[in-house]
C-alpha cells in the first residue's frame, strides 16, 4: 500500500468539509474550494493506486493549495476549523512531499 489511502482520506475530508461549510453558512467559496481540493486528492489517490504518473504530484498540489488558504487564516483567527485544515495540509505536504522527493542515487 502506498499513499493512495491518505489521499483518499484527505480528499473525502476536504470535500465533505466544503459541503458542510456550504450547508451551514451558504458559503459558495467553501463548497468550491472543498470540492476542488478534494477532487485533486481523489484523482491523485486514484493515480497512485493505479501506478499512473503524477499521482503524488496532484496530491501535493492539493496540499499546497489547502495550506496556502488555511495556514494564514489559522494564524490570524486561531479558530479550530482553519487550524484543523492547516494540520491536514501539513500532513499532506509531508506525506506527498516525501514521496515526490527524489531518492539518493536516483537520476531524474
Amino acid at each position: 500500500m502506498g499513499n493512495e489511502l491518505p489521499a483518499y482520506i484527505l480528499g473525502a475530508l476536504t470535500a465533505v468539509g466544503g459541503t458542510m461549510g456550504y450547508v451551514r453558512t451558504g458559503s459558495m467559496p467553501s463548497i468550491v474550494a472543498g470540492m476542488t481540493v478534494g477532487i485533486l486528492y481523489l484523482v491523485g489517490g486514484y493515480r497512485i493506486q493505479n501506478r499512473l504518473p503524477y499521482g503524488n504530484e496532484l496530491a501535493l498540489l492539493a496540499s499546497v493549495v489547502l495550506a496556502g488558504s488555511s495556514i494564514p487564516r489559522a494564524i490570524r483567527s486561531q479558530k479550530p476549523l482553519p487550524t484543523g485544515l492547516s494540520v491536514l495540509a501539513t500532513f499532506g505536504l509531508y506525506t506527498f512531499g516525501k514521496a515526490w522527493q527524489p531518492t539518493k542515487g536516483k537520476t531524474l
